[in-house]
């Protein structure tokens, strides 16, 4: 192993780190570390060989899974009879124009449509407030506030 991809293997053994790392001799897919797990990413045809899901494709699964997760301990926490969590994610862009309460006038607005369904003999109280929840966890958070991204060329 190169010192290199030793170095690599390290970082991305640390809690939020990721490394992506170009594998396809000139296509699409890519190899992603995270930890100890490990990740495939691609573009559909034509373009790419549809080897794993889009990197839009991971970011919905980012906020899938967080949303999901944070319904579950909050549901746990409160012992509420919530038996199954299902989130549904579609992304599209939209012109700015379309979209009256955006802030953006010009080019597109991404959208996140997020469907929530809840199994368990929850009351219509309970519902809403896991609804309520679920726009609460850390990556929705993230994804709707601010964000900086520092990009730095390596040698």
């Amino acid at each position: 192993m190169t010192p290199q991809r030793e170095i690599d293997r390290d970082a991305a053994s640390s809690e939020g780190t990721v490394i992506v790392t170009d594998t396809s001799g000139g296509g699409f897919t890519r190899q992603i570390s995270a930890g100890h797990h490990q990740l495939v990413a691609d573009e559909p045809p034509p373009v790419g060989d549809d080897a794993g899901p889009t990197p839009y494709d991971l970011v919905l699964a980012g906020l899938g899974a967080c949303t999901s997760m944070t319904v579950r301990m909050y549901a746990d926490r409160k012992r509420w009879p919530l038996e199954e969590i299902r989130v549904t994610l579609r992304h599209s862009r939209i012109h700015a124009t379309d979209c009256a309460d955006c802030e953006t006038t010009n080019g597109y607005i991404h959208q996140i449509d997020c469907d929530v369904e809840l199994t368990g003999d929850l009351d219509d109280a309970q519902r809403q407030r896991l609804l309520y929840i679920a726009e609460r966890c850390p990556v929705h958070q993230t994804l709707t506030s601010e964000v900086r991204i520092t990009t730095s060329l390596l040698a």
